[in-house]
């Protein structure tokens, strides 16, 4: 037996309780998990704002060390380290076969199958295919991929969602160039990787926007130029801090209809506004067709960071080794499984940036 949150119904607190795990099948990878981050996704699982099998092993950013391997695995072995990939492409849908992966019809397949079970019997489900909320857990050889070298493990759990997903939006979905100008609406875990991003990317002035005043520190060490708290007046804020213009792009790690509506406010006339928060079927947003017309911007939606895990783990890998991009920045506090509910009222209240749980 070993310990795990798990989800008994949407809308339940969540229970910390042993679980059996099978042994590792044909095409399956036993990891020990290292650290799991607390992501706004694991919430939305909760609530029902997204939607998966359920009793679930909740968490789907992860890393850890392989235990046992099932017939057929070869690119990993027991000992090695690796990241959990939630959304394994399966290479042949419509989709993947335009090199879209991140769009993969079949990547949540896996979330149906029977994962573990309680001391009762009662079956789980892999909550977004991999349950990282556990000190060990059996996935798809898929859903692992080999830890980059010189990435200290614990950290490199981050790598899973919150880092992937900020790159991508940054340098897949809104393609920033040198020398443009950048606002991120949200400093959580997402957000402040979305800034080291940015930063990355050589944009010129990057305003972080955020409903808290405690998280200017936080966003100024990731790359942050500008900070300005959120309200009514926001979109004149940030147009006030670019010429009169608004930026070139505007990220939404939020997933609130009035964010979204105010970073597309935020984005100068040609601009591009990417969201990236989840949010649910009551947040409507609402677009008159003559600005749609008259401002000429780009809207647009993005999964996963429109990332191909395989392709830019190693890309990623090289900016962390440089120091470049500092993963335990988006850390701002280290618990256990008990900890998790109070990491969930965190998230809801609007305080700190990533939890990362932390196995012994």
């Amino acid at each position: 037996m070993i310990r795990a949150a798990v989800l008994p119904a949407v809308g339940s607190p969540l229970e910390i309780t042993g679980i059996e795990l099978p042994e590792p099948g044909p095409g399956q990878v036993r990891v020990r998990l290292a650290a799991a981050g607390v992501c706004h996704s694991d919430l939305s699982l909760s609530n029902g704002t997204m939607r998966v099998p359920v009793p679930a092993v909740l968490g789907h950013e992860g890393a850890g060390t392989v235990v046992s391997v099932g017939e057929g695995v070869t690119h990993v072995a027991p000992g090695d380290g690796v990241v959990l990939n939630w959304a394994p492409s399966c290479g042949s849908c419509h989709p993947c076969s335009l090199g879209e992966v991140w769009l993969c019809v079949n990547a949540l397949a896996g979330a149906a199958n029977v994962h573990a079970r309680t001391e009762d019997g009662t079956e789980l489900h892999p909550g977004l295919n991999v349950g990282a909320f556990a000190e060990e857990t059996v996935v798809a050889a898929d859903c692992v991929l080999p830890l980059p070298d010189g990435i200290p493990l614990t950290d490199a759990a981050l790598l899973g969602c919150a880092v992937l997903t900020g790159w991508g939006a940054v340098h897949h979905s809104a393609r920033v160039r040198e020398g443009e100008t950048v606002a991120v609406f949200g400093v959580g875990g997402v957000g402040l990787a979305t800034l080291q991003a940015a930063r990355i990317a050589g944009a010129s002035t990057i305003v972080a926007v955020d409903v808290s005043p405690e998280k200017e520190a936080l966003a100024r060490a990731a790359g942050a130029t500008e900070y300005v708290v959120a309200s009514e007046t926001t979109a004149k804020e940030i147009r006030k801090l670019t010429g009169g213009q608004g930026v070139d792009v505007a990220v939404e790690c939020v997933g609130r209809a009035v964010t979204i509506r105010t970073a597309w406010e935020s984005t100068r006339r040609g601009g591009r506004t990417t969201v990236v928060g989840i949010g649910g079927k009551d947040q409507q947003v609402t677009f008159h067709a003559l600005e749609l017309f008259h401002w000429g911007r780009t809207l647009a939606g993005c999964v996963y960071g429109n990332s191909n895990p395989a392709v830019d783990l190693p890309v990623l890998a090289e900016h962390i080794r440089a120091g470049r991009f500092d993963l335990g920045s988006l850390v701002t506090e280290r618990i256990t499984l008990d900890g998790i509910p109070g990491a969930f009222d965190n998230m809801l209240a609007g305080k700190g940036g990533r939890a990362l749980v932390i196995f012994p």
